[in-house]
């Protein structure tokens, strides 16, 4: 029986300043997304987008931020998951900002718990205590394992979504002093650049699974600014130094070599700041590999 695949587009742009990501489904879309997975044998539905306000109607609110909508955006999210598990086909999330996992990973993991494996330039684990900016997006992680606001925490159900035992951060090169401190003693598995430097991408990659041998399910969270910014510019938070392009296939393919991935993000494709829908065209491709494509 062929599987099939949910896409589900969170456009949503409430978790940072920068404008344009809420585009990121789009051209994920115009891309060839769905062809793309047709011709890899899944059958695919385009449930389309979780309904999101305008951000030119709104007013900041709640000391700088959106949390609102972020609330009501996420709630949505969760139950788009939740259906999509209930329905047995694999839920592919489309991003907008990363704060969008606050409520994809809660709905996929309502009824089991899931591995989860992010992929990211930066932890988001601050809180509203640490964050320097304020910003959502930089603490979805940390709501997922339960620490921040309780209007996020508790979206779709109450408390943690996520265990921290089984959480592997991955790409990672850009921490918030606070935030350090707070990943050394959460139980997060992390490897950074220089991990994957000194280890390389396969030697890694196969450790970072290693963690998931006990689990039935497993979502990846991509965050496209995990990529270097010569192969994926089109971020609101560039950070230099990056999985190149091979580097990210191969895990990609490495994941899907292990049979586990159930459900999936892909956040932060800001087609304002891309050149010619070069960050767009990537996502696509790191997704089709993670779904099973391979080079023979």
């Amino acid at each position: 029986m062929k599987k099939q695949i949910s896409i589900i587009g969170v456009p949503m742009d409430f978790g940072q300043l920068h404008r344009g990501v809420d585009m990121g489904p789009a051209a994920a879309r115009y891309t060839g997304l769905e062809p793309d997975l047709c011709s890899l044998g899944y059958i695919v539905e385009d449930r389309g987008d979780v309904k999101v306000p305008v951000r030119d109607h709104r007013k900041i609110n709640e000391q700088g931020g959106y949390l609102s909508e972020i609330t009501a955006v996420c709630n949505a999210a969760y139950e788009a998951g939740k259906q999509a598990v209930k329905d047995d086909t694999f839920p592919l999330f489309l991003g907008g900002d990363h704060s969008i996992s606050i409520g994809t990973i809660g709905g996929v993991s309502h009824d089991q718990p899931t591995g989860l494996i992010w992929i990211d330039a930066h932890a988001d684990f601050n809180t509203p205590e640490t964050s320097p900016s304020g910003n959502i997006h930089g603490m979805p992680l940390a709501v997922l394992t339960g620490e921040g606001d309780e209007n996020l925490v508790n979206i779709g159900r109450h408390g943690r979504k996520i265990d921290p035992e089984n959480v592997v951060l991955f790409g990672i090169r850009d921490l918030d002093q606070k935030e350090k401190q707070r990943l050394k003693k959460s139980g997060i598995s992390v490897f950074t650049m220089r991990d994957i430097d000194e280890q390389g991408i396969s030697s890694a990659a196969n450790k970072a699974l290693m963690k998931f041998l006990h689990m039935k399910r497993l979502h990846i969270s991509l965050d496209m600014d995990a990529i270097d910014p010569v192969e994926a510019p089109g971020v609101g938070t560039p950070v230099p130094g990056g999985l190149t392009y091979r580097e990210a296939h191969l895990f990609m393919e490495i994941i899907a070599d292990s049979g586990k991935l159930t459900s999936m993000d892909l956040v932060e494709i800001n087609p304002i700041l891309d050149q010619a829908n070069k960050t767009a065209k990537l996502a696509v491709d790191l997704t089709i590999s993670a779904l099973g494509k391979s080079i023979l």
